[in-house]
């Protein structure tokens, strides 16, 4: 996730309508990082999980990877996965979560519900965690730190896929991820590096997880990041509500809006998109411990 608060901002202009349902896929991949229980704020209202799964499930994307940022929206994670066999869940504390719990004491108390949510097998990663520069400060970072050492450790030892959050601080992910060592499975979300750091993380094993910008005219570092990215690294994602592809940027974004990105990513790689779509499903599996089983679509 992008842009907190957890909670949607209040209406302040109309909302705009929901993008219509592209051209399905020729063969499956999953949204590996979704949050479901957020709204859409301004941008347009909030689908029910029946109607994400199935819309998503229409057009070729029949798994998603839930993703919870604080104790309710981990809860919330766990319990829908658990009711909903087309979903798995991650459980984590933001980082910018950690250093407002840290404040109020808590920090070590929530990373004890985060683990202990971590246990059920509905889960299979954790995070988002990570460090994020943009929205706390300095005074902030110590909390960010130690918390993101807790979710690594929480990875490593309930053998669950990292899930990281990293926005302007590459350096520093890479530098605690080299002092304690990441998991076996470990997922840069969202990416946002250019070339030479997606090289830094793939040569450390992890996967790349590319969303909505990779769409966006101006995003040209990106899509050289994605063309130096090993080809059994990448991973796709919508980080709905947010980061809606092009060509409905700005509109609500949802897991059925995965086929823009993954046209634009086949494009980018001169890759037919049958063949970048199996290839991805495959490295979503291989990241996530296994398949699980997906939602029906129309036949």
């Amino acid at each position: 996730m992008t842009p907190p608060p957890m909670t949607p901002p209040p209406m302040t202009q109309e909302p705009k309508p929901r993008p219509p349902a592209p051209t399905p896929l020729p063969h499956p991949v999953v949204d590996n990082h979704c949050h479901l229980d957020i709204g859409a704020g301004p941008h347009g209202g909030h689908l029910s999980v029946p109607e994400a799964i199935g819309l998503a499930a229409d057009v070729g994307v029949p798994r998603i990877v839930q993703i919870g940022c604080d104790l309710d929206g981990a809860r919330w994670a766990v319990e829908t996965a658990e009711r909903h066999p087309s979903i798995v869940a991650g459980v984590s504390l933001h980082p910018n979560e950690a250093p407002r719990l840290a404040a109020e004491g808590r920090l070590v108390e929530a990373l004890a519900v985060i683990e202990d949510l971590a246990h059920s097998p509905s889960v299979r990663a954790v995070g988002e965690t990570g460090l994020d520069y943009f929205r706390t400060g300095t005074d902030g970072r110590a909390a960010q730190w130690d918390s993101f050492r807790a979710h690594i450790d929480i990875a490593k030892r309930l053998d669950k896929t990292l899930v990281i959050h990293d926005r302007d601080s590459h350096d520093d992910v890479l530098a605690i991820i080299d002092e304690v060592g990441p998991p076996d499975r470990w997922v840069m979300h969202c990416f946002s590096g250019d070339a030479a750091f997606a090289a830094r993380c793939a040569d450390r094993g992890a996967y790349l997880s590319f969303a909505g910008p990779v769409t966006f005219k101006a995003n040209h570092a990106l899509r050289e990041a994605l063309r130096v990215t090993p080809t059994d690294r990448i991973l796709v994602e919508t980080d709905a509500p947010y980061l809606t592809p092009m060509p409905f940027r700005g509109r609500p974004n949802a897991s059925y809006l995965i086929p823009h990105t993954m046209a634009v990513m086949a494009e980018v790689l001169r890759t037919e998109l049958r063949q970048m779509c199996v290839q991805v499903e495959a490295n979503t599996f291989a990241a996530y411990a296994g398949e699980w089983a997906g939602a029906a679509s129309p036949q």
